[in-house]
């Protein structure tokens, strides 16, 4: 064998070695992947995620996939002869929207369970009406009724216990139920930030299209790979923080708050990134922890 070959082969080495503190820290622990963005309709993205929470089940971890759909719930909207109808970033769904949206959501769901199901673990779909899972109020954008769009009051995880003592992978899609039984669609990250909290999660990861939190947005430099709750919150207060991301750092500063150990936020469109992120001693994109937790990366 030829020295470069034998290089590679030492890199491989190198790379799992990196990776066993963190396998041997989080084995048996719990982890919410929400699941969004660009990489829910790009097939190969689709494939590499299912592929890492695939492998984080294989050696140890107990992954639970809460995952949208919106990109999807507006296509399927169009066709129906309907145009999507937003008030403060919030989907206004009447009736006959939150038919479609429950309709798509569903069949997303049972495509992730079938392509998990491919590579050999054993996974079952659900939605937050299944078991009582998400329990929900009618949500309100600056006081104005937006139709059947649900704020989560109550969260019984005992399905989802019942899944991962049984060895299955659960994924979620978060539709919920009143407590007249109506349905409703919920953002799917507040679902995940709720679940997260509701079974103790060890990690929640968010996939997004962001690369994580920027002090300056405007400046790729400043990319922040660790941050505490303290540090979060001066970022907000002092105004570096806006958009998209302000609700996505808040859900992450509640769950941290609420017993969730850490959050990471990762650009969904690079292959891999949760395994480059739980993995490696770098991680590529911002992990958000309580101030008194110890530490990962290290230069």
């Amino acid at each position: 064998m030829g020295n470069q070959n034998m290089e590679k082969w030492l890199e491989k080495a190198e790379v799992l070695i990196e990776a066993l503190p963190y396998i041997q820290r989080f084995n048996r622990k719990i982890i919410v992947v929400k699941y969004g963005g660009s990489a829910m309709v790009d097939e190969d993205l689709k494939k590499q995620v299912i592929q890492d929470v695939t492998l984080l089940k294989l050696v140890g971890f107990k992954p639970i996939i809460v995952h949208g759909g919106g990109k999807e719930i507006s296509r399927w909207v169009e066709k129906s002869g309907k145009e999507a109808e937003f008030v403060n970033g919030l989907r206004k769904t009447d009736a006959e929207t939150m038919e479609i949206a429950e309709m798509v959501l569903n069949r997303v769901n049972k495509s992730l369970v079938q392509k998990v199901q491919e590579l050999g673990v054993l996974s079952v779909g659900i939605s937050g009406k299944d078991g009582g899972l998400l329990k929900v109020e009618k949500k309100l954008s600056g006081g104005q009724d937006i139709g059947y769009v649900g704020e989560i009051k109550e969260v019984n995880p005992k399905i989802l216990y019942d899944l991962l003592e049984k060895d299955f992978l659960p994924i979620v899609c978060p539709i919920g139920m009143d407590d007249k039984y109506e349905t409703y669609n919920i953002n799917a990250d507040d679902a995940a930030c709720a679940i997260a909290r509701a079974v103790s999660a060890e990690k929640l990861a968010f996939l997004t299209d962001i690369e994580g939190v920027y002090k300056d947005p405007n400046d790729k430099d400043t990319l922040i790979s660790e941050l505490t709750v303290s540090a979060a919150k001066e970022l907000i207060g002092d105004g570096y923080i806006g958009g998209g991301m302000l609700p996505k750092l808040n859900n992450c500063i509640d769950a941290i708050e609420h017993g969730v150990s850490r959050v990471h936020i990762l650009d969904g469109r690079i292959a891999h990134c949760l395994l480059l992120e739980i993995f490696t001693n770098k991680g590529i994109g911002t992990a958000i922890l309580g101030d008194s937790e110890e530490r990962f990366y290290h230069e």
